[in-house]
């Protein structure tokens, strides 16, 4: 089972999502439950994936740039009109609200704010990239996917992975569609899955340094 050729791409990501489901459940505070969950998915990325990661890029600098852009957008709404997220589209049963889960605890102890923003950067850019560009777009295709080439484009696949790339996202579920676009599109253009790694590390990075310095909770759901 370990070595089937789905396993690397997809048992992290689904790791971590579980992570997600569980901690509310037994309610594990979240300055407890994210350490744990990065060292657990770390390890099963390390376990099951490490072939599959290398820094062979193609075009390093654009994948910057696409980060860059990506992360204007995901801010871009809330800036320009306050409130924006309080609509109902954005604030639902469905989607949930923007509002942050972390406790003040959690957001002034040290060691969760460095596993959170190694989890952001680093981690989940990895295990994201892996499961929606590197398998289920592949996936879409062709349940033998490892016959697709990386990047290779069919209108079903590309739109349903952008969509449900979104739907992870709640509340930002618009701007997770436009990233999931956009990522997906880089893809194509560079057929390389670091690229998109870099790409999206970026953009959680940028997240990152502003929820830190700006106090933007809300964007750490």
């Amino acid at each position: 089972m370990l070595k089937h050729p789905t396993v690397p791409y997809v048992v992290p990501f689904i790791l971590f999502i579980a992570f997600l489901a569980v901690g509310p459940i037994f309610s594990i505070s979240p300055w407890v439950e994210y350490p744990i969950r990065v060292i657990v998915v770390s390890a099963a990325l390390l376990l099951c994936s490490r072939h599959l990661l290398n820094l062979q890029m193609r075009r390093p600098l654009g994948s910057v740039l696409v980060g860059l852009l990506i992360f204007g957008i995901w801010i871009a709404p809330d800036l320009i009109w306050p409130g924006y997220r309080g609509n109902w589209l954005f604030q639902n049963s469905l989607v949930g609200a923007a509002a942050s889960p972390q406790s003040e605890l959690a957001r002034t102890n040290t060691i969760f704010l460095i596993f959170r923003v190694v989890g952001t950067t680093l981690l989940v850019p990895i295990i994201e990239e892996l499961f929606w560009r590197g398998w289920l777009m592949r996936y879409l295709i062709n349940q033998n996917f490892q016959r697709v080439v990386l990047g290779t484009y069919t209108g079903r696949s590309f739109w349903l992975t952008a969509l449900l790339f979104a739907s992870e996202h709640g509340p930002y579920w618009e701007v997770g569609l436009l990233a999931g676009i956009l990522y997906g599109w880089w893809m194509l253009k560079t057929k390389n899955l670091t690229d998109c790694m870099l790409a999206h590390a970026v953009t959680n990075g940028c997240l990152a340094a502003y929820v830190l310095i700006g106090g933007q909770w809300k964007y750490w759901l």
